[in-house]
């Protein structure tokens, strides 16, 4: 963030190398484009009101603001959620029974089958990011 010496440091030097005559139609140009900001800005919000509706008013847009994007908040989050419920599968013992000596042990909350190749390795895909 710029603090207030450093703006008016930086006043100082456009001044400087805009010079005394020019300076006028400048500051004429900035307000003009501060003023289509402001509109432009006014007429998204309109827009995006007249878009979502009801729905609109639910969403916390303060919540969105990226300033308050905090990687290490998001990750304590994440870590605090429960795990998801397992599955009701079959049982170990069971599992047991009906695994070939030699064969890796399937997990019972695994939706795909184990993809190996037949010499153990896993699959690979060329085509993963």
């Amino acid at each position: 963030m710029i603090n207030g010496y450093e703006i008016v440091v930086l006043l100082v030097i456009v001044a400087v190398v805009v010079g005394p005559e020019r300076l006028p139609a400048y500051a004429k140009e900035l307000a003009a484009l501060v003023r289509r900001g402001r509109e432009l800005l006014r007429d998204t919000q309109n827009r995006v009101s007249a878009e979502l509706g009801d729905a609109g008013e639910d969403v916390d847009w303060a919540a969105l603001d990226p300033r308050k994007y905090d990687p290490r908040r998001i990750v304590r989050e994440a870590l605090r959620d429960d795990p998801p419920p397992r599955r009701p599968g079959r049982s170990k013992a069971r599992q047991a029974s009906t695994t070939a000596p030699g064969t890796p042990e399937a997990s019972p909350d695994v939706d795909e089958p184990d993809q190996r190749t037949p010499a153990g390795a896993p699959v690979f895909d060329d085509e993963a990011t």
